[in-house]
Formats: structure tokens, sequence, C-alpha cells
């Protein structure tokens, strides 16, 4: 999240930080779509299976992050090979928690090796 010194005069991040974030709706269906090389069925199909949410335009335009097309892409190349949409949603959400489960892991493995453990001298061996 941007500082509040970053942000413009209606409160939100300025231009140069959407640019970086990979949370920012930046895309539109059609050039979603178009990136991915899949339809605005398949994106709204994701949609409705859960894997992505876009977020809306004041006028009720489904925007997409590069995140959000990044799953959606994996879920693409998964359908391509044979598998049920439903089946690579659930794929797609399992590599991300085993993703984020290994950030933890390391993370913790980080902390644990670090000297000065707050005093309770538990070290782990491997």
């Amino acid at each position: 999240m941007p500082s509040e010194s970053r942000l413009n005069a209606e409160g939100r991040p300025q231009a140069a930080d959407r640019l970086d974030d990979d949370q920012y709706p930046a895309y539109t269906m059609g050039r979603a779509a178009e990136l991915i090389g899949a339809t605005p069925g398949f994106l709204r199909a994701l949609g409705e299976a859960g894997l992505i949410s876009p977020k809306r335009s004041e006028g009720g335009h489904r925007r997409y992050s590069r995140r959000q097309l990044r799953r959606a892409a994996r879920a693409r190349e998964l359908v391509d090979q044979g598998t049920p949409i439903e089946a690579a949603c659930r794929i797609v959400r399992l590599e991300d928690d085993l993703e984020a489960a290994l950030r933890m892991n390391e993370e913790l493995r980080r902390e644990a090796e670090r000297p000065g453990d707050g005093g309770n001298g538990v070290r782990r061996r491997e």
C-alpha cells in the first residue's frame, strides 16, 4: 500500500504507484481476454467459479489486475490441456496456497536462524 504522502488530491495512489501495483485493476475485460488469449466468456466463467473477482468501474464494467490475469492465464493453460474449468480453478488455488506456504516456511526458517532469538535458546536442527 502506498504511503499517504504518495496520494493525490482525491486520496488515491499516484499514477506511478498504480503502474507498479500488481493488484490495481487496470485492464478491461476485452483487453484482459486479448492478453491471455481467451474470450470474455472464459473470464466470466473464472469469475463465476470464484478464481478471480474483478473490480467494477463506476460504469459497472469488469476491471482486472495483473495478478488476476496471471491466475487466469494459468487456468487457461490447464483448460487447453483438457482439464475441466472447475478443476483448473482448484489447481490454481492449490498452487497459490503452496507458494504462500513455502514463502511462510522460508520466512520462519530465517527467523529461527537469526541470532538473538528472544532469549529462548531454541535452535532447530536439520
